[in-house]
C-alpha cells in the first residue's frame, strides 16, 4: 500500500476526495428540494395527516 502512495499525491486525492464529496451532498440536496415532498424551505404539503380511525362501541 505504500507504494501507491509513493506515486499518488495523498494530499491532492484527499483534496479531491472532499470536493467530489461536498458536490455530491449539494447534488443530493438540490435533488431533494426540486420535489415537493422534500422540500423544506417552501414548507409545501406539511406534515402528513393520519386517516382518522373510527370505531364504534356497542353498548349491550
Amino acid at each position: 500500500m505504500w507504494k501507491v502512495w509513493q506515486t499518488f499525491n495523498p494530499q491532492r486525492i484527499l483534496t479531491a476526495l472532499a470536493i467530489f464529496l461536498f458536490t455530491l451532498a449539494v447534488l443530493i440536496h438540490f435533488i431533494l428540494l426540486s420535489t415537493e415532498r422534500y422540500n423544506w424551505l417552501d414548507g409545501a404539503g406539511g406534515p402528513a395527516k393520519a386517516a382518522a380511525l373510527v370505531t364504534s362501541t356497542q353498548s349491550a
